[in-house]
């Protein structure tokens, strides 16, 4: 029995030190690779972002910061922030494994931003745009009180500017901490689309993965023009629920920007190399 603990006391360090490295290992690993959500491939992560966040095998679009979309959609140094004073309050003081104003205060210190949305005026090839951006890193992109006002403020601005309006959107859906003054958004931003709209100026919805819940219902699927990235997931319920509501297999590729396009849901898929020129296109012809 001693001999036994004697050898179980020698290997105890060793077996300690080969998890350390393990970690070690994981942990530069993860740092220098990314597996793709759509083909499953790993990935030389600096090759993706070379590649404007496009996966070099299947073309998937991987999300992107609100700084990147921004750079890549706008004429350089044109874009001006809007509405930057307003912030969420925790009207509910929700709390469910930790309090909705911890979670705000971690994501706001992350994001360097009051919520998940940011607006502003900028320009495309020289044609005067207003835009508004879902940040998804920032609780799922969801739709709280702060989106729904911005976005509403946008519209108007828009409205009463005649001034196109470009919406991205990239939301997990309406956000649970605020209840019903979440799901009183999505009346309100139709609302100011439809304003918007009646007054005859343009909206164009682009739709990344992913794109679900109420954004896809109150906003998303309104636009004059709807444009969505190769691959990404548009719907309203995750097609889990469904399958699991309607005890059917879903078609392949279901609820898939290549699906909807194929049903006449959106008007056209664009990588984010071409979206650029698209929307300067677009823009010329219908502004």
């Amino acid at each position: 029995m001693s001999l036994f603990k004697k050898k179980e006391k020698e290997r105890k360090p060793y077996r300690e030190l080969d998890i350390e490295k393990e970690i070690k290992k994981a942990g530069k690993e993860e740092s220098v690779w990314i597996k793709c959500k759509s083909c499953q491939e790993l990935l030389y992560k600096k090759e993706v972002e070379r590649n404007q966040h496009v996966c070099p095998k299947c073309l998937y679009h991987f999300p992107i910061t609100v700084e990147n979309r921004i750079a890549l959609t706008f004429d350089k140094g044109s874009f001006v922030e809007y509405y930057t004073e307003v912030a969420p309050v925790d009207f509910l003081k929700f709390k469910d494994t930790k309090a909705y104003k911890t979670r705000l205060i971690e994501a706001q210190e992350t994001i360097k931003r009051n919520d998940a949305m940011v607006c502003g005026a900028a320009q495309i090839g020289g044609i005067d745009v207003l835009a508004a951006i879902f940040d998804f890193n920032f609780m799922g992109g969801s739709l709280g009180s702060v989106v729904g006002e911005k976005i509403t403020r946008i519209m108007e601005d828009g409205a009463r500017r005649k001034l196109p309006v470009i919406l991205f959107c990239s939301s997990g859906g309406a956000r649970m901490q605020e209840g019903i003054q979440a799901l009183m958004q999505m009346s309100k931003v139709s609302g100011a689309i439809y304003n918007l709209k009646s007054q005859g100026v343009p909206f164009i919805g682009i739709l990344t993965d992913p794109t679900l819940g109420g954004v896809t219902a109150s906003m998303g699927m309104l636009g004059d023009i709807i444009i969505a990235e190769p691959k990404a997931m548009i719907g309203f319920a995750g097609p889990r629920v469904i399958k699991d509501t309607i005890k059917t297999e879903l078609p392949p590729g279901f609820q898939r920007a290549e699906y909807l396009l194929e049903h006449g849901m959106v008007d056209m898929i664009s990588s984010r190399k071409e979206l650029k020129q698209k929307l300067q296109t677009i823009l010329s012809l219908i502004t």
